[in-house]
C-alpha cells in the first residue's frame, strides 16, 4: 500500500518514501489520516532524515487541525532528532518554520520571530536545492500568517523557482494562493482596496483549481468571493471552490463561512452576510483579525447603515493597532535582551574553557563552581552560597516544550547576571537550578540580594515567551565556610530553599 501511494505521486522529485506518503495525505486535506499514518511509520523508522521528515509532516497536520496540545511533544522530538546530526539544512529550516507557526498560535511573537530568523538562516544556501521546496513554502505560509507579507512573497518566490527544476506536482505545491489572498485582504483592510482588487484579479486569471493541491482550492474560492465583494466582475466559480474538499477541517470551514458572507455582500444580500458573520471569530481567523469587521463594514454599506459601517471600520483600525503593538514591544524587548546577553557575555569572557562552561546558558558549570569555591577557600574569604530553583518550570516544559524551557533558562541566566553584584559568582548547577556565591556577604545581605534576584525574575514579562506559565524563583542561602565546604553549604541552602517552597505552597 505504501509503495503504491509513493509511485502514484507523479514522480515528485522532492521527497520519497514514508515522508511522501504522509505529506500526500496532507496535500489532500486528509490530516487525521496523515497523523495516524505518521504514528504507524515512526514505530519502525531509524534513519534520522526519514524520522524527521515524518515528524514534520505530522506536525504540519496537527497545526492544520488546531491540535495544538499535541505539538510540543512532536516539536521536542523533532528537535532531538535534528540535534543528533545527519539532517539536511532544508529540513532544519522547515522545522523552524513550523515551530514559528506554533509559537504564533500560542501567542508568542518573540518565539515565532526567533524561529523564523533561524529557519531563514538554515535555508539561505538552499535556493537551488529541490529538497528545500516544502521548507520554503512552510516559511512563506508562516510569514504570511504572521503578517510579514514582504518576506512571504520572497519565500514563495524561492519555492516557485525551485519547483521549475521538478515535476508538475512540485509546481502545484509551490502554487500557494493563500499567501497572495492573505496579502490582498491585508491591503484592503488597511485601505488599499484597488491594489487588493488588482492582486485578487491577477490571481484568479492566472490560476485554475487543477493547478492546486486540494487544501489550497478553498483559498482560490475565497479570492473569487472577496473580489466579488469589492465590486469585481468575472466568471469565477467561487461556490464550487469553497464547497469542495474531501475532508473539511477548521481552516476550510472558516474560508467557506467567510467566503459565503462575501458572496452575499456581492449579491446585495447584506442580512445573510451579517447572519453568517455573527458566529465568526475575528480572533481565530487565519485571514487576519480585521477580516471579520471588514466584511461586516462592507455588508453595512450595502444595507445602507452607514453608522454601523463606520463603527465596523473603526474596529478594523483597532485590530491593526492591536496587531502592531506586540511588534513594537518585541523591538524594545529585543534590544533589552540583546543588552542582557551582551552584559552576560562580558561577564563570562574569562570562562573560555568549555569543560567548565554550561553549553546552554554560557554560565560556569558545576565543575567550575567547585574550582571557584576551592580558590575562594584558599584565600580565606567568607561568602554566602545560594541555591536558586525555578518555580513551575516543569509546567513550562509540559505546556510549551523543552525548546521553550531552554530559552527560559537562558533568559533567567541573563536576568540573574545583570542583577547580581559585579564580583558575585553565578553558575548553572543542573536542570533549572542555579547556584550563586556572594563573596564577603553575610546572611542579611544575602537575603537582600536574594529578594532582588527573585523580584527581577518575577518582574520579567514571560507571557510572550511562555504564555500562561509565569516563571518565578525560590532561593535558599547558607554560609560557605571551611571546613564544611561546598557540599555541606549546598545541602543546607538546598534544604532552606525547599522549605521556602513548601511555605509558599509550591510543589517542586
Amino acid at each position: 500500500m505504501l509503495e503504491s501511494q509513493v509511485s502514484s505521486e507523479e514522480g515528485s522529485s522532492v521527497w520519497g518514501g514514508p515522508r511522501l506518503a504522509v505529506s500526500k495525505l496532507n496535500w489532500e486535506a486528509r490530516h487525521a489520516e496523515a497523523i495516524e499514518l505518521a504514528d504507524r511509520l515512526l514505530v519502525g523508522l531509524e534513519d534520522p532524515q526519514e524520522v524527521l521528515g515524518v515528524l514534520l509532516a505530522k506536525l504540519s497536520a496537527l497545526l492544520n487541525t488546531d491540535r495544538l496540545r499535541e505539538c510540543p511533544e512532536v516539536i521536542d522530538e523533532a528537535w532531538r532528532v535534528a540535534q543528533g546530526g545527519g539532517v539536511a539544512p532544508a529540513d532544519l529550516g522547515e522545522f523552524h518554520a513550523l515551530a514559528a507557526f506554533f509559537a504564533h498560535r500560542e501567542g508568542s511573537l518573540e518565539r515565532c520571530v526567533t524561529n523564523l530568523v533561524r529557519g531563514a538562516r538554515a535555508l539561505e544556501a538552499t535556493v537551488t536545492d529541490v529538497r528545500a521546496l516544502r521548507p520554503w513554502i512552510a516559511m512563506a505560509v508562516t510569514y504570511s500568517y504572521v503578517g510579514f507579507h514582504r518576506h512571504a512573497v520572497v519565500a514563495q518566490g524561492h519555492a516557485e523557482q525551485i519547483s521549475l527544476q521538478g515535476t508538475a506536482m512540485d509546481r502545484r505545491l509551490a502554487t500557494h494562493p493563500e499567501i497572495q489572498v492573505r496579502h490582498a485582504v491585508w491591503l484592503d483592510q488597511r485601505g488599499e482596496t484597488e491594489a487588493a482588487k488588482a492582486m485578487l484579479r491577477e490571481l484568479l486569471v492566472k490560476l485554475h483549481s487543477s493547478d492546486l493541491i486540494e487544501m489550497e482550492r478553498a483559498y482560490l474560492g475565497y479570492a473569487a468571493a472577496r473580489y466579488a465583494a469589492l465590486g469585481g466582475h468575472g466568471d469565477f466559480d467561487a461556490r464550487e471552490l469553497l464547497n469542495g474538499g474531501t475532508e473539511p477541517f477548521l481552516e476550510s470551514e472558516e474560508l467557506r463561512r467567510l467566503g459565503h458572507a462575501a458572496l452575499a455582500i456581492a449579491e446585495y444580500r447584506p442580512a445573510v452576510a451579517l447572519d453568517l458573520l455573527k458566529g465568526a471569530s475575528a480572533a481565530d481567523t487565519r485571514l487576519g483579525s480585521a477580516e471579520v469587521p471588514r466584511l461586516r463594514a462592507l455588508a453595512y454599506v450595502v444595507q445602507g447603515d452607514y453608522a454601523a459601517a463606520y463603527a465596523a471600520a473603526r474596529e478594523v483600525t483597532v485590530c491593526f493597532a492591536k496587531a502592531a503593538d506586540p511588534v513594537y514591544d518585541l523591538f524594545v524587548d529585543g534590544i533589552t535582551v540583546r543588552l542582557d546577553f551582551d552584559e552576560l557575555r562580558r561577564t563570562l569572557t574569562r570562562y573560555t574553557d568549555e569543560a567548565h562552561t554550561d553549553a546552554l546558558t554560557g554560565l560556569p558549570n558545576r565543575r567550575h563552581l567547585e574550582r571557584y569555591v576551592d580558590e575562594l577557600g584558599r584565600s580565606d574569604g567568607t561568602a554566602m552560597l545560594g541555591v536558586c530553583d525555578l518555580d513551575h518550570f516543569k509546567e513550562v516544559n509540559t505546556v510549551h516544550g523543552h525548546l521553550v524551557g531552554d530559552q527560559v533558562l537562558g533568559q533567567v541566566a541573563a536576568i540573574l547576571s545583570r542583577t547580581m553584584r559585579s564580583n558575585d559568582f553565578l553558575a548553572r548547577y543542573g536542570g533549572d537550578e542555579f547556584v550563586i556565591v556572594l563573596p564577603g556577604a553575610g546572611p542579611a545581605e544575602a537575603r537582600e540580594i536574594g529578594d532582588r534576584l527573585r523580584a527581577a525574575v518575577e518582574a520579567h514579562d514571560w507571557n510572550d515567551l511562555a504564555p500562561g506559565t509565569p516563571v518565578s524563583m525560590t532561593v535558599g542561602f547558607a554560609p560557605l565556610n571551611e571546613p564544611s565546604g561546598l557540599a555541606e553549604a549546598f545541602r543546607t541552602a538546598d534544604l532552606l530553599m525547599l522549605r521556602a517552597k513548601r511555605q509558599s505552597g509550591e510543589k517542586r
